[in-house]
């Protein structure tokens, strides 16, 4: 099959190209390498794939450059570009607008031109769901973040244009991502990279937040997984184990056999208390179940936060 695969660069994105191209899937790459982090993080992410006789990649930006070529023949869309965080949105709200909406709707109106199209799977996120999201996917929206609302509002373009035009969409909400590849800004990465640097781990709040964790194999899987999913449907993917942000630190400590330095700081405007994810529909529609546990990976991140650090030093 022939996919299409935007963010391509990116954390997931880089790992579910990888994963497609080793099942014989072709794979258009699309990323604009917005520098929201550093351009050579992601241009290592996708080193090992540049010159796979099956993997193109286009540098281009979905808000505003002709889409027409990238997606000529493609029968699947991975859409995962966006702007992430939740703190910078309340400060760049333009970005998150121009990246999250404008971006999404432009790609949704250059499917339409494409025939060959049979699965649109758009990447959604446990922020939609507001401070405490725990539950399934009838849990209601409410986010609590504006860069919730930009991906909850380009849900609403999707799910538009599967109405209206017939769009072939899945819909997934990602909970807490984390793994070899994190981004440099996600909080496991700052918590390790601070331990194997001995600087300060910055706590936000009490540091009694609770994530329900997935580790990044588990949400490519996942991803792949819907290309076989009934037409309209939405699904929670998360790893279903939760921790909070003491626990999180309690077991990098004693992976690294180390001790933290933390330094406490206000809590973050629109950061979200709760979230676990029932993924009982996505276990039962697709057969999909977490095979990474939270110990076993963080010590994979570890090991390969470590192995970045020799790197750089050399």
């Amino acid at each position: 099959m022939k996919c299409l695969v935007t963010g391509a660069a990116g954390f997931i994105g880089s790992q579910l190209s990888a994963h497609l191209l080793r099942h014989n899937h072709s794979v258009v790459g699309l990323d604009a390498f917005i520098p929201y982090y550093p351009r050579d993080v992601k241009e290592a992410n996708i080193a090992d794939i540049r010159n796979h006789p099956n993997f193109s990649f286009h540098l281009l930006d979905l808000r505003c450059d002709p889409l027409d070529e990238a997606l000529s023949g493609v029968e699947a869309i991975f859409h995962l570009a966006a702007m992430p965080g939740l703190t910078r949105s309340w400060t760049d709200f333009d970005l998150y607008e121009s990246c999250n909406l404008v971006a999404t709707q432009r790609l949704l109106e250059a499917t339409r031109a494409c025939p060959s199209l049979r699965r649109f799977v758009y990447v959604s996120t446990s922020s939609v769901y507001g401070r405490y999201g725990s539950g399934d996917e009838s849990l209601p929206a409410r986010p609590i973040s504006p860069y919730g609302v930009t991906k909850l509002a380009a849900e609403h373009l999707c799910r538009a244009h599967a109405e209206e035009c017939g769009l072939p969409l899945v819909v997934l909400r990602y909970f807490s991502v984390y793994g070899p590849g994190q981004r440099p800004d996600m909080g496991y990465y700052r918590f390790i990279d601070a331990l194997l640097t001995r600087q300060a781990i910055v706590v936000y709040g009490d540091g009694l937040q609770s994530r329900g964790n997935t580790y990044v194999s588990d949400c490519v899987a996942a991803t792949v997984a819907a290309l076989d999913a009934p037409i309209g449907e939405v699904y929670n993917v998360g790893g279903g184990e939760t921790a909070n942000v003491w626990e999180i630190i309690g077991k990098l400590e004693r992976i690294l056999d180390s001790r933290a330095t933390v330094r406490r700081e206000a809590a973050r405007p629109g950061d979200q208390r709760v979230t676990v994810a029932d993924t009982t529909k996505l276990a039962r529609h697709l057969g999909w179940q977490p095979r990474v546990g939270l110990d076993e990976g963080l010590a994979r991140q570890v090991e390969w936060q470590q192995k970045r650090l020799r790197e750089r030093a050399a």
